[in-house]
């Protein structure tokens, strides 16, 4: 069997990558979160595999309290990811604010273009990898 393509998901914080990435995985998607957020290398997305989707996932404060209670988020520190997130953003193939959508809403999205485009997955699911936040509910 041909390699999978590879599609990478970036993001802020609690905006659902690591859910995102689990979700596309058991439909047999090669899914890989890249935890960009935490890094002053703006293009981490591109190293170890240039992927043939990035996918981009933004949320709000609220957003963010609602899917993570246990995390004091504040408007900084949104500033500074969005800014360590530049360059993926620029470049994603996709863009989803994730901040008043069900983790259910999101993988339809993503699956919908992911089709459009032709991208090829496994017909089993793949094995999951660690996720990378405290996950999302629904």
């Amino acid at each position: 069997m041909d390699r999978l393509p590879l599609i990478k998901v970036v993001g802020v914080s609690a905006s659902g990558k690591s859910t995102l990435v689990a979700t596309l995985r058991e439909l047999g998607y090669n899914a890989r979160p890249v935890s960009q957020e935490h890094s002053d290398v703006a293009e981490l997305w591109k190293q170890f595999g240039f992927p043939r989707v990035l996918i981009f996932l933004d949320n709000d404060q609220d957003g963010q309290r609602s899917r993570r209670p246990d995390v004091e988020w504040d408007a900084a520190s949104l500033l500074v990811e969005r800014d360590r997130l530049r360059n993926a953003h620029a470049h994603a193939d996709l863009r989803i604010n994730t901040a008043n959508l069900t983790a259910d809403q999101v993988r339809n999205v993503v699956v919908a273009f992911l089709e459009a485009k032709c991208i090829r997955r496994a017909q089993a699911p793949l094995p999951p990898i660690p996720r990378t936040g405290g996950g999302w509910p629904g």
